[in-house]
């Protein structure tokens, strides 16, 4: 197993930073299938990693360890130095006020209009009254998304990319310090899927936040990534930055990159 070490400078804070998510020695198993082998990866604060990987390597089991919706068989998940797992409900519900997680989909509330999706996690999670205070955090995320034109239609009225949007400025309004992407860019043309990438990396410098971001779009992975991780069959076999792994000697790690340009 190649356990993967951050190598360099943080290129989006520009010095070492503090290490916001600690995946150590993990491992994880549905039945007989091992999907998860002995993984070892470290996020610091205010960097980007894309991690590769075709489907059904365990990419997306990684990110549902980091916010406890699973829990690995063995090794540690810790989360700005707590143990994911010894966490108890209150705790996590806490934890995942602080990580972001952007599903495919985007899951928004179909009978909900744009407005009222953003309002939720601000009444609901945050226990937040002050309707002043919640319509400037609606109006700042819009903006941030270039949605406030949208803001009260219906999901049904809008765009895949603009769901997408939608999906984004909800996790982002609670103000979270990680984010975690799931496919960001699935379904989208590639002039939708280039704006949605071009987001998330403005998100992450106006947010400050630290992300990992699933993908198999490498025109996303190129803007985005500070660093890129490939997985295969369960375990993270390379890591490097874009245009190192680009050129990689091995044939695997490469072939990720023959389409871009």
């Amino acid at each position: 197993m190649a356990e993967v070490k951050y190598k360099g400078e943080n290129a989006a804070t520009g010095h070492e930073g503090e290490i916001v998510v600690d995946i150590d020695h993990i491992s994880k198993s549905f039945g007989s299938k091992e999907v998860l082998k002995d993984i070892s990866l470290q996020l610091k604060k205010g960097e980007n990693i894309v991690v590769l990987g075709k489907s059904g390597q365990g990419k997306s089991v990684t990110i549902q360890c980091i916010v406890g919706l699973l829990t690995p068989d063995n090794g540690t998940v810790k989360v700005f130095g707590d143990d994911v797992a010894g966490m108890d409900e209150d705790e996590l519900k806490k934890l995942r006020t602080r990580v972001g997680f952007l599903f495919q989909s985007g899951a928004l509330y179909d009978s909900m209009t744009v407005r009222e999706n953003l309002e939720f996690p601000l009444t609901r999670v945050l226990k937040m009254a002050d309707k002043a205070e919640i319509d400037t955090r609606v109006e700042e995320v819009l903006e941030g998304v270039g949605l406030m034109d949208a803001v009260d239609k219906m999901p049904s009225d809008l765009s895949g990319g603009m769901r997408k949007r939608v999906g984004l400025a909800r996790t982002l309004i609670v103000k979270p310090e990680i984010m975690l992407y799931d496919e960001p860019t699935t379904g989208l043309d590639p002039i939708t899927s280039r704006e949605i990438s071009e987001l998330i990396l403005n998100m992450q410098k106006k947010y400050q936040t630290s992300s990992i971001i699933i993908t198999h779009d490498m025109e996303c992975a190129k803007i985005t990534a500070d660093r890129v991780v490939v997985m295969r069959d369960g375990t993270y076999i390379a890591e490097g930055n874009f245009d190192e792994l680009q050129h990689s000697d091995d044939e695997f790690v490469r072939s990720f990159f023959t389409e871009t340009k």
